[in-house]
């Protein structure tokens, strides 16, 4: 049996992305929302909305036991959390559990085994899933992370253990870089995250970021969705997503897919989530870290596989096996995301304020994910992505192509965005002849600011 009602614990874009897959299904929605967001989108398309709580996250979106409290007055089976906030908190699962709701999702052992880096690095290493060279152990002080940033070799990447986002993360080259860093990320990391674990790997120039899409039953069946490469970044925070790799080849492709169901399959992973990886330029492939949840960037999986993922997650958490098998997932054309954000184009700090006008491209090969409108304010409350733009094309160049003649035809005004940069990114020659590294923005962009 499908689930009757779900409770969707989010805000924004991606809870109205999971109330139209919920409407497509007949399953009634519940959404939950703060004061800032009572003229949001999603409040106005789910069947039910509950306020919950002032506008900051902590006495709304990540208050578990008000969204618990709601999720039984709703009377709603099952909780689709998203991603960000509480989609992979541990305590949150365990509450839905102890209230005999669904939580749409891993289970809470596996999210806090991979939540915590340290862990994960240690989970993969057992799996046999090359990692990236470094430690897998807490680092106790500075003077213990300049020692072994000596043994492993400079340049080396400083970590938070806990989190994501690129919170607490900097490469670091020489000791007294390392020493000037260490402090402050442990400060930042705990936080934002309540954790301020430190470790080193080795840093690996000119990588490639690819993840692996995961689909796992409760019936012991995993499959991969082919792969999406996440290169083009901006203070380690994703900006422009694509399926497939410009970069893999076939065997590579296969190998690395094939490497993650093994390692999902090794942690009883259930579900949907993503193995990320970085490919060297030679195509090794490591471990980086697992996202225990949905993608921002799933939309481009969904085109060139033409499986809903949202969907495939309700019926795995009914219980339900899989409807694929490997043999069954195909890859048709190329997808192109690009992450819209209420941002000063000079210094690339959030932007908030009134949207005075909103008008969004059309087309058969154009996709709109977002929940603001013409008239809604962007509040200082949230992470200031506003929308997601995604095109579809036959092949890379021409989804390129369809996404430089959608963003031309973006309307904002009111607020600033990252428009501008995004059709730098995507009509630099690098980009198009498929030279997507980590390090691209800072290597190619004329913008100095966003480095």
């Amino acid at each position: 049996m499908m689930f009757a009602k779900i409770l969707i614990a989010n805000r924004g874009e991606i809870a109205a992305r999971v109330i139209r897959t919920c409407k497509k299904l007949g399953i009634q929605t519940a959404a939950v929302y703060s004061e800032a967001d009572a003229d949001s989108l999603h409040v106005q398309l789910a069947d039910e909305a509950y306020l919950i709580g002032k506008p900051r996250v902590s006495e709304s979106y990540l208050n578990i036991e008000k969204i618990i409290e709601v999720a039984k007055m709703a009377k709603a089976e099952a909780i689709h959390p998203g991603y960000g906030l509480l989609s992979e908190n541990p305590e949150f699962v365990r509450r839905c559990e102890e209230e005999g709701i669904v939580f749409v999702g891993p289970k809470a052992d596996v999210i806090a085994k991979m939540g915590s880096k340290i862990a994960a690095r240690k989970t993969m290493e057992e799996a046999g899933v090359p990692i990236v060279p470094g430690i897998s152990f807490p680092l106790k002080d500075v003077d213990e992370a300049a020692r072994t940033a000596e043994h492993i070799g400079y340049p080396v990447m400083l970590k938070a253990s806990a989190g994501g986002g690129g919170i607490g993360m900097q490469i670091v080259r020489d000791e007294d870089e390392l020493r000037k860093a260490f402090v402050g990320n442990q400060k930042r990391a705990a936080s934002f995250f309540g954790d301020g674990a430190m470790y080193l790997e080795k840093y690996i120039a000119n990588p490639r970021h690819i993840e692996i899409q995961l689909l796992a039953d409760r019936h012991g069946n995993c499959i991969y969705l082919w792969e999406r490469e996440c290169s083009i970044q901006r203070r380690h925070q994703k900006v422009v997503e694509e399926a497939p790799s410009p970069f893999l080849d076939e065997k590579t492709r296969r190998k690395i897919g094939e490497t993650a169901v093994k390692a999902a399959k090794h942690i009883g992973y259930t579900n949907a989530g993503t193995m990320e990886f970085l490919v060297d330029e030679q195509k090794n492939f490591y471990f980086l870290e697992m996202n225990t949840r949905l993608q921002v960037e799933h939309p481009v999986t969904e085109e060139i596989t033409g499986i809903d993922l949202v969907e495939e997650q309700l019926h795995i958490a009914a219980g339900k096996p899989l409807r694929y098998k490997q043999e069954d997932i195909r890859r048709d054309g190329h997808a192109v995301e690009v992450r819209i954000y209420a941002e000063d184009p000079k210094t690339f700090l959030p932007s908030p304020g009134k949207i005075t006008v909103f008008g969004l491209p059309q087309g058969e090969y154009v996709r709109n994910e977002t929940a603001v409108q013409s008239g809604m304010t962007v509040t200082p409350f949230y992470d200031p992505m506003i929308a997601k733009l995604i095109t579809k094309g036959n092949n890379r160049q021409e989804a390129i192509k369809r996404m430089l003649a959608a963003l031309e035809n973006y309307q904002i005004e009111g607020i600033k965005t990252n428009i501008a940069m995004l059709k730098e990114v995507l009509s630099h020659p690098a980009f198009q002849a498929g030279e997507t590294t980590t390090n691209f923005i800072e290597k190619h962009l004329q913008t100095t600011t966003i480095q």
